[in-house]
């Protein structure tokens, strides 16, 4: 009896352990058949979700994520620039105003804006309305900045701190032969008395035979805010300073200089391109700009026209063709971009009626007989540049920074530029110099400027001995509104 209960309890046990395994992978495979796939797409999409729905989520966000959101889509543009979402915002910000009286006293309060101004808009109007407040708040804060000036050159005085109150930097775009743009970003600045030099330099430039233009734009970021450093992947507005052809650079450019590594071109107004030598492959860019409307040039133009400098208004009592120019002051700086050669201010320039010819004023600054006023150069004369991996100096070239004041002391002809020496043939025949003679010579659509040096073989230093402005008869029949 006791051998038949055990037997029925084992076959018990093995029946019931082969029905729980069976249930146990009949569950299995219907939890793997439930069990959805790892590459199934989910049913619920932020794209997917009603408009409603995304204007509210959108209302939390900041005008920086905001902006940013807008670029996702279309759809998204338009929910983002939803005029009940802008309208809170530019309220918080410009805060209507009225004036009442209170307590026999005019003051003013802030008014809440009514709903009807949002029904009442076409879409995107506060949008539009915000951020044109803002270019206009900016434009207000680079007009106080610009304001101090230097008394003796008439030029913005405090350059460098209002450079970095305002946010300012600068961009290059580099358009290809097929529309394509390449933004390069500065790499850092140099700052000198009437100028500042930005430079660029990297490994990913492309390659100068396929390139068609490159422009220049300052940049200044859309929402101005003193307590964080401008981010540049923040909303920015670009000011068009200048467009460079590139196409025969080569060709058509000044060749400044070389030295073991770079070549070194030309393009006015004051851009310097460096090529890898023997080889069209760029190594670095500067552009040079005179602080005359530097902040006005790089923040008050638009992303596709320059700024436009104010006309002059000229003295009425001094028109007169007949008398010539006189009074004119010239602030002249040679520099590397780290080192300054030479430095100085000449007073009380003039030019009469006979010594116009050829479309061209000519103000004598330095004359060839006068030894009293020849100027040596200080140091070994030489155009700094460096990239990241290397930097040189190629010889005989330097920055020449000039500033021509009127007779009202008002900023006449200005511009800042890479030159260079050229050896000439001739031999100085004066007697306190004996040696070779080097000519610098810089030519725009305003004027010429043209020098003769001496190099001194025992002292090793360049004395100059000639300096002469040409001005266009056109500037100056621009500025003063007369007939030369």
């Amino acid at each position: 009896m006791t051998d038949y209960s055990e037997e029925r309890d084992l076959n018990m046990s093995q029946s019931v352990g082969a029905g729980s395994r069976k249930y146990s992978e009949t569950v299995n495979a219907v939890s793997l058949c439930r069990t959805p796939s790892i590459n199934s797409k989910p049913t619920v999409c932020i794209e997917n979700m009603p408009s409603e729905m995304l204007i509210k989520v959108f209302s939390y966000l900041d005008v920086v994520s905001l902006l940013h959101v807008a670029c996702v889509n279309k759809r998204f543009y338009q929910l983002a620039s939803d005029n009940g979402i802008w309208l809170k915002i530019y309220s918080s910000c410009f805060p209507a105003k009225r004036r009442i009286w209170k307590n026999e006293f005019l003051q003013t309060e802030s008014v809440p804006l009514s709903c009807t101004v949002v029904e009442d808009r076409k879409p995107g109007y506060w949008k539009e309305k915000y951020i044109l407040k803002q270019i206009a708040t900016v434009k207000t804060r680079v007009m106080q900045l610009v304001k101090p000036v230097d008394p003796c050159t008439d030029l913005p005085c405090k350059n460098q701190k209002a450079i970095k109150a305002s946010g300012l930097s600068w961009i290059i775009v580099l358009k290809d032969k097929n529309e394509k743009e390449h933004v390069m970003e500065m790499a850092h600045l140099s700052f000198k008395d009437m100028s500042v030099s930005i430079y660029w330099y990297g490994t990913s430039w492309p390659c100068l035979d396929v390139l068609s233009t490159l422009k220049l734009f300052g940049v200044l970021p859309l929402l101005p805010d003193r307590s964080t450093a401008p981010s540049k992947n923040g909303p920015r507005r670009r000011s068009l300073i200048a467009e460079y052809y590139l196409s025969h650079l080569t060709e058509s450019s000044v060749a400044v200089g070389s030295d073991k590594l770079v070549q070194l071109f030309s393009l006015n107004p004051g851009l310097l391109v460096g090529l890898w030598k023997g080889s069209n492959e760029i190594a670095f860019v500067t552009v040079s700009l005179h602080y005359h409307q530097l902040l006005e040039r790089s923040a008050l133009g638009s992303a596709t026209v320059q700024y436009v400098l104010p006309t002059n208004k000229p003295v009425l009592d001094d028109v007169d063709p007949e008398y010539g120019l006189h009074d004119y002051d010239l602030h002249l700086d040679m520099h590397s971009g780290k080192h300054t050669y030479m430095c100085g201010t000449f007073k009380n320039l003039f030019c009469r009626k006979g010594d116009i010819e050829n479309g061209y004023l000519k103000l004598t600054v330095v004359n060839l007989k006068d030894n009293a006023k020849h100027i040596p150069l200080v140091g070994t004369v030489g155009l700094s540049w460096e990239t990241t991996a290397f930097k040189g100096i190629v010889k005989d070239c330097y920055m020449m920074d000039v500033t021509v004041l009127d007779e009202t002391h008002k900023p006449f002809w200005c511009f800042s530029a890479p030159v260079c020496m050229k050896l000439s043939s001739q031999v100085s025949n004066l007697y306190d110099y004996m040696g070779h003679i080097y000519t610098t010579d810089y030519a725009d659509s305003e004027g010429k400027v043209c020098a003769e040096l001496v190099w001194l073989e025992e002292t090793k230093e360049y004395f100059i001995v000639s300096l002469v402005l040409y001005i266009s008869t056109e500037k100056v029949n621009n500025w003063y509104g007369t007939n030369y």
